[in-house]
């Protein structure tokens, strides 16, 4: 494990107290992040809105993104209970969890995954999403790998709830919509961007926030501009 780029990424996953804090970004940093560091083949995070309903925010890649749509839309799964206990839920092989969640196991083994974790984003009583580590062949998982994937969610957990303390009603609600309006904004670009470029959604996406890095702009502010086309965005709208 490469242990300056750990150190680096609970650094990443603390400095959040800035004027332009952008959730979606900073979600995205915490799904590659584990897959690269951890043993998972792909990563994503969901996150519960002001009505205490789940909602995809963050996937490392289209295909567990969409697995995860899956899992919300059909109400079974890891994820789906590491979040309502608040407690991990590791499954080594999902073949022998067929019969506890038989649909989410299909969709799994179709994506191409045969083992998963689900760890809580929980801070004592609290919990406002799950991490989901996922991985393609089936096995046990390293042991020393699971508490780190646990501390960065706690880390990632304790950020989020920093953010929302100040205007702890209004703001919560408030930053979550707006990360969900993010989130459709970016669909809505990538599977423009996508069509443009004859790519797949993943690298439209990979375009669309390198695009948003390398002019130190606001991922969403970027999708909207590409969509409504309100301003030239050399390199990415030609």
């Amino acid at each position: 494990m490469n242990q300056q780029l750990l150190a680096k990424t609970f650094v990443e996953l603390a400095d959040n107290l800035v004027a332009d804090f952008d959730l979606i970004d900073f979600l995205r940093l915490l799904t590659d992040r584990c897959v690269n560091m951890l043993d998972a083949s792909a990563a994503g995070v969901l996150l519960a809105d002001h009505d205490g309903k789940l909602r995809v925010m963050a996937a490392s890649d289209e295909q567990v993104r969409l697995l995860e749509l899956f899992q919300l839309q059909s109400d079974e799964g890891p994820c789906l209970e590491a979040f309502r206990t608040g407690t991990q839920v590791i499954v080594p092989d999902l073949t022998r969890e067929v019969d506890r969640w038989p649909r989410f196991v299909t969709a799994a083994h179709r994506s191409g995954f045969g083992a998963v974790q689900a760890l809580p984003m929980r801070l004592r009583d609290e919990t406002v999403g799950a991490l989901n580590l996922f991985r393609a062949a089936p096995g046990s998982f390293d042991p020393v790998g699971t508490p780190i994937a646990q501390a960065l969610a706690d880390v990632a957990t304790i950020s989020l709830l920093q953010q929302r303390s100040a205007h702890r009603s209004t703001v919560l609600n408030e930053q979550l919509q707006n990360a969900l309006n993010s989130r459709i904004l970016i669909e809505q670009a990538k599977g423009k961007l996508a069509e443009r470029q004859n790519v797949d959604m993943e690298r439209a996406f990979t375009t669309l926030r390198g695009y948003a890095r390398a002019h130190n702009r606001r991922l969403s502010d970027v999708a909207r501009a590409f969509i409504d086309g309100s301003e030239p965005l050399p390199g990415l709208a030609a």
